[in-house]
């Protein structure tokens, strides 16, 4: 393999702006993608990251709302190796978490390759190496590159677009129409009627900002959902529920969490959020549905000033038909219709991925592939699947990189392992 790469001059592979990657090219600067970095840092093994926006963790910084912030403690969400301050709240603001992730990619050095997006990854079986071409989104030239590397991190994760529903009449509806993903804050709002599509957790939480900010949002509930008091008692009910699972089954904390939410929130079908018939942590296990962690926008349906309403049939001009004849004049949509994986665009594999861009194998086998690929951030378990994944990962790369650099250095004391290290 090294010997292929000796052959070429180095300022020749320069020119040709082809670069061999002393290690695994990570896909990806996003918590995933710095947390398997961080990883491979500490196994002492050198790594390259390929980010297509010009900023790390591109989705927290431009894709989310202003008053976000994390769903769960912050011990649920911190990276491998390094915590949250101390100072920071339990749940952290996103500039909070924004800030965090910085400077974790400072103490780890991790400096990922801006404005290189993927155009294109496959495995090569003849030099059994990957080969990943890039075009360069920065600036007014355009540069394309092609790294070559042993391994191959994807690290873009489950949420790396968002999905746009297509809906009759949606096209002439007039009116703005935005991704959850491009909605800032409620403030231009004001005053004005907001059909929000979805009743996850984006969705609950823009019904609640638009709310805050005098507008007047119905929310669309098309299935069943689980709503859950972010904090029982004082006590994060995520942590709760990781505790019973240490001496419960799945199905009994289910009942119990299911139990609890009903003494603390009443009963949510009377509100048109029907539960479903499979627990909330079943569900997730399965399914990959997170229950939804309320933060006040239950209050704000009980009110009535958010209208919860059932499923579209059609969209006209200043209005939307719903699935049960009633019309409704509306100013604005926010489509809150959820994320999905952009693999399929650019990778080019079949065995490890699906159609859909997740791993095929079930949690927790969806980490490694074949031919040196790895996943990580697609185990719908959050930012602590993605810290279990990179571990796991660097661990893996880790292990043959220590053996292969021992013998290395039996062979010949002056050896180099390549000509051109990213």
């Amino acid at each position: 393999m090294e010997n292929m790469f000796r052959l070429a001059d180095h300022d020749e592979f320069v020119s040709r702006r082809c670069i061999w990657v002393n290690g695994p090219v990570i896909v990806g600067a996003g918590p995933s993608g710095l947390a398997t970095a961080a990883c491979l840092r500490d196994q002492g093994v050198p790594f390259a990251v390929l980010e297509k926006e010009d900023c790390i963790a591109s989705l927290w910084q431009k894709r989310t709302y202003d008053r976000l912030r994390l769903h769960l403690p912050k011990q649920f969400c911190q990276l491998p190796k390094l915590p949250f301050p101390e100072d920071f709240p339990e749940y952290p603001t996103k500039k909070q978490f924004v800030e965090y992730l910085e400077s974790y990619a400072k103490h780890f050095e991790i400096n990922p390759k801006f404005n290189e997006y993927v155009q294109s990854a496959r495995y090569d079986e003849i030099s059994s190496l990957w080969r990943v071409k890039t075009a360069s989104t920065g600036g007014s030239n355009r540069t394309e590159v092609e790294y070559i590397c042993r391994w191959l991190v994807v690290a873009t994760g489950e949420n790396a677009e968002g999905v746009m529903p297509e809906i009759e009449g949606l096209s002439e509806f007039g009116g703005e129409v935005m991704h959850a993903c491009s909605y800032k804050s409620g403030q231009k709002f004001s005053g004005k009627k907001v059909l929000v599509v979805g009743c996850g957790n984006s969705g609950m939480e823009v019904s609640l900002d638009l709310c805050n900010h005098n507008a007047f949002p119905s929310m669309v509930v098309r299935s069943s959902v689980h709503v859950l008091p972010r904090e029982i008692m004082g006590k994060s009910t995520f942590e709760l529920a990781v505790l019973l699972m240490k001496w419960l089954p799945l199905w009994l904390v289910d009942k119990l969490m299911l139990i609890l939410a009903w003494l603390v929130l009443g009963n949510t079908d009377k509100y048109g959020l029907k539960r479903p018939s499979t627990g909330p942590l079943t569900l997730k296990n399965t399914m990959g549905k997170t229950p939804v962690l309320d933060i006040g926008a239950l209050e704000k349906i009980r009110s009535g000033d958010i209208n919860v309403v059932p499923g579209i049939k059609r969209f006209t001009r200043g209005q939307v038909e719903l699935v049960n004849g009633e019309i409704l004049d509306i100013d604005s949509v926010v489509l809150a219709t959820g994320y999905r994986s952009n693999v399929p665009y650019w990778l080019q594999e079949g065995e490890f991925f699906s159609k859909n861009g997740l791993p095929k194998a079930p949690f927790p086998h969806g980490w490694k592939g074949n031919a040196g690929l790895y996943a990580v951030g697609f185990t719908r378990r959050g930012l602590s699947g993605a810290s279990s994944d990179a571990t796991r990962i660097a661990q893996d790369i880790g292990k043959v990189w220590k053996e292969e650099t021992k013998q290395t250095k039996r062979t010949t004391a002056c050896h180099r392992r390549c000509i051109s290290q990213f």
